[in-house]
């Protein structure tokens, strides 16, 4: 049993062991050495907040002309990733076929991790903005605008045979496999995108 000294220094300065610790209170005694005690419960809400949380992008961007994807946290970017675009990749895509990446704001919206390609996740494009301007053309707008790794071999053969970083898809945007897998990992649905040209 803790002793009835122990016990009141413990009780004057605020302080417990028990709880805090998961102990019972004569372990608890027994732990505390000289010189050394264990702060009240309200200080793990501060140990709490310094453990380190998964780190999640707050925003995408995509610079096209730069073939780079930065994801971001607090305006700053915390990972840069190589990509490839569309296979017409200057300007904003207007209609479905037409090999252009989307430019603006999106979001990703929904992820497929076993697509043809390893991992994609959904850019929202077309947005009702983009749906107004390709039917007062007469045109669809298209839409299946991914962040996708590269394509899985088995299925699609000569795609794979591809040079990574030419621009080859039909309007997505294309990383390596290991960058797939770092996007799909800090990324979460409903995180903004925006694509620049």
């Amino acid at each position: 049993m803790a002793s009835t000294a122990l016990r009141d220094l413990l009780a004057r300065s605020g302080l417990t062991l028990v709880g805090v610790l998961g102990l019972s209170a004569s372990v608890a005694a027994m732990s505390v050495l000289p010189g050394c005690v264990v702060r009240q419960a309200q200080d793990g809400a501060a140990l709490a907040a310094q453990r380190p949380t998964p780190l999640l992008a707050d925003e995408v961007l995509v610079k096209k002309g730069q073939r780079r994807l930065y994801l971001m946290r607090d305006g700053k970017p915390f990972r840069t990733y190589r990509v490839a675009l569309g296979f017409a990749p200057e300007g904003h895509k207007e209609r479905e076929g037409d090999g252009r990446t989307p430019e603006g704001r999106y979001v990703l919206d929904w992820r497929n991790a076993s697509s043809r390609f390893t991992k994609a996740i959904n850019i929202s494009y077309p947005n009702v903005e983009d749906r107004a301007r390709a039917a007062m053309r007469g045109d669809r707008p298209g839409g299946a605008i991914m962040i996708h790794g590269e394509p899985r071999r088995h299925v699609d053969p000569a795609l794979a045979d591809l040079v990574r970083y030419e621009d080859w898809t039909e309007g997505c945007v294309a990383v390596s496999n290991l960058a797939i897998d770092e996007i799909w990992r800090y990324t979460l649905d409903g995180t903004p995108i925006e694509i620049r040209p």
